[in-house]
């Protein structure tokens, strides 16, 4: 039996990997960012994939090359993201699915090979333990808090966690959809410092994401949003999906580890359902964007936060290797039957999959 502590290592952190949770709430009037997972919704699955508390540390990773492995210990994890993963069991490789746990055996590796959709995904580790620094593990570099010594993911980083559990595998049923509407996004806090047509600019242009989007802010292009009057304002508060627009009109929106304040106007602010759509946009990818009332964003939350509990309740177990009929009775896998009721030559008289 190994002597070592049971610990997930990154055997390599890809595009960029860190740890996050639900952030470090309370503390912007002292300037420190909430940072914290950009997709809340891909942790609470994660988690409660692994039988973790919702907000439990996780990892969130972009893109794909993530390669992590059980040391010490058989390890469960659970990926949840459009992602294209696979396991090195027993030494053997085998491609897998997202949306479900898995346990890896000690020495066993796992794969983030990319993203099919979006550019984030989350990876749960049961009983994933860090401790916390301003309420929360999750990691902000440019102050070097949380995480593993305050900053990105590195080869050779280990994470303790805890020996996997005799609870049985779990999946997720119905994964989300991705979503293709417009970004949606509430008018202000400095509306005044543009005019009607501007506003009506923004809602009417394409913008594409540029190179540079990080957890701090994505950078659009496209045409030049019109400042009325200054360009610049006395420094005020910021949230993640404030619209600051310089100098340049080029709209920026902030993200998870955006400044606490700013002295940009702002046109708009992304609601927060849309937000993480957003933070996963590749360079490059097209965005529209819609104003909504406030009222509406608030609405529209709701709506979000009963889709999440939806999906949650979807999740049900599953053996590793074996055979899940109920996605075989829904997959409509089986055609070209002939209905023995049906009309005398009539080769179609059962839909697809009866």
């Amino acid at each position: 039996m190994s002597a070592q502590a049971p610990s997930l290592e990154v055997v390599a952190p890809g595009a960029y990997a860190s740890v996050q949770d639900r952030g470090r709430r309370g503390y912007r009037r002292v300037g420190v960012p909430w940072a914290g997972v950009l997709d809340p919704r891909l942790m609470r699955v994660a988690n409660a994939l692994v039988g973790n508390a919702a907000d439990a540390p996780v990892i969130e990773c972009f893109d794909g090359g993530l390669q992590l492995a059980a040391r010490g210990a058989a390890l469960r994890v659970a990926v949840a993201g459009d992602a294209l993963i696979e396991a090195e069991l027993a030494g053997e490789h085998q491609a897998l699915a997202a949306w479900c746990s898995l346990t890896l055996a000690d020495g066993d590796l796992l794969r983030v090979r990319r993203l099919k959709q979006g550019r984030v995904a989350v990876i749960a580790v049961e009983g994933l333990a860090l401790p916390a620094v301003l309420g929360s593990a999750s990691t902000y570099a440019r102050a070097g808090l949380g995480g593993i010594d305050g900053r990105a993911l590195a080869a050779g980083a280990r994470l303790p966690a805890t020996p996997a559990s005799a609870r049985v595998e779990q999946m997720l049923a119905d994964p989300p959809l991705e979503s293709m509407g417009p970004i949606r996004v509430v008018p202000g806090p400095q509306s005044d410092h543009f005019s009607p047509g501007t506003h009506a600019a923004f809602a009417d242009t394409e913008y594409r994401v540029s190179s540079q989007a990080d957890r701090m802010g994505v950078r659009l292009e496209g045409a030049a949003l019109a400042h009325q009057g200054a360009r610049e304002i006395v420094s005020d508060a910021t949230v993640p999906g404030s619209i600051q627009v310089p100098g340049n009109g080029q709209p920026i929106v902030l993200l998870a580890d955006a400044q606490t304040a700013g002295g940009y106007p702002k046109i708009g602010t992304v609601i927060g359902a849309d937000l993480p759509r957003l933070a996963a946009a590749r360079p490059g990818q097209a965005l529209r964007f819609v104003w909504v009332a406030a009222a509406e964003g608030e609405r529209i939350a709701r709506a979000a936060e009963a889709e999440t509990l939806k999906l949650l309740r979807s999740i049900r177990a599953w053996t590793v290797g074996g055979v899940d009929e109920a996605a075989l009775y829904t997959g409509n896998l089986l055609s070209g039957f002939v209905h023995a009721l049906a009309p005398e030559g009539d080769l179609h008289g059962v839909p697809d999959g009866e």
